[in-house]
């Protein structure tokens, strides 16, 4: 019998997402998609019985949208939201705005699967010259972070995602989860990547293998020393959810020309 029960989400479908961009820091609202997936995924784990008590987000917009939406088909409106910095995607650094199928014909596809999965990896710091870092480091939602606006990652392996998220996991959520509270984290691919292989101590080497699809809600069941009491499970059609796992792994591949 679990102890803790908790649930995971990557958000929605987004804009950059649909046109298979390095998303990352650069604020994007869900796409019409992206909706329906975040709307779906509250029907599926209302008709599962599951009832939040608190709900943790990055401060990114995909993030929060998406809670709003699960919340809202949930008919649980009411559950406060938590915002951290913490909770965001990895930060691609220089990569930001490329189009992944086009780093896969330019760097090989290999280099491209190193630099969205791997461990210890870290892409080519963002510049000033960069054309969307003006609009992420002049936004005021970093403004009032835990730490100054020059300590803010300029790129991020997934090792560094996982450094700067565990204080928030060990300080802010875990006693909520000890507590008995029930906990959604609406946040990111790579952002709940990392909390994964915390949780469930996946190795260094097996994390590459790991993809989320969007809007598609993990459970996870813990003891009372938080270590789980089996695998992570996806919640849904699970033919539905490997064709979206596919999905999200091609997105690094060479696009096939077409005929």
């Amino acid at each position: 019998m679990a102890k803790y029960r908790l649930v995971l989400l990557r958000h929605g479908e987004g804009a950059w997402n649909k046109e298979n961009r390095f998303c990352s820091w650069v604020d994007q609202k869900l796409s019409s998609d992206g909706i329906k997936e975040a709307q779906n995924c509250g029907k599926h784990l209302k008709a599962l019985g599951f009832e939040f008590d608190l709900v943790f987000t990055s401060v990114l917009s995909r993030s929060i949208q998406t809670a709003w939406l699960v919340l809202e088909e949930m008919g649980q409106e009411w559950v406060p939201i938590k915002s951290s910095w913490r909770l965001n995607e990895r930060h691609y650094g220089a990569l930001i705005g490329l189009n992944r199928a086009e780093m896969a014909l330019n760097h090989g596809e290999e280099q491209v699967k190193i630099w969205r999965r791997s461990y210890d990896v870290t892409p080519p710091p963002i510049t000033e010259s960069h054309p969307y870092y003006e609009e992420i480091y002049n936004d005021r939602r970093y403004k009032c972070c835990d730490v100054s606006q020059d300590n803010l990652p300029k790129a991020e392996s997934l090792k560094d995602v996982l450094d700067r998220l565990l204080p928030y996991w060990n300080e802010k959520i875990v006693p909520e989860l000890r507590s008995g509270k029930m906990i959604l984290i609406s946040a990111h691919g790579n952002s709940t990547r990392a909390l994964l292989k915390h949780v469930e101590g996946i190795s260094d080497e097996d994390i590459i293998n790991l993809t989320l699809p969007t809007g598609v809600p993990v459970l996870l069941e813990l003891d009372e020393n938080l270590h789980p009491l089996g695998p992570h499970q996806f919640l849904g059609n699970q033919e539905a959810i490997q064709a979206a796992i596919k999905k999200v792994e091609d997105q690094g591949k060479v696009k096939p020309v077409e005929k």
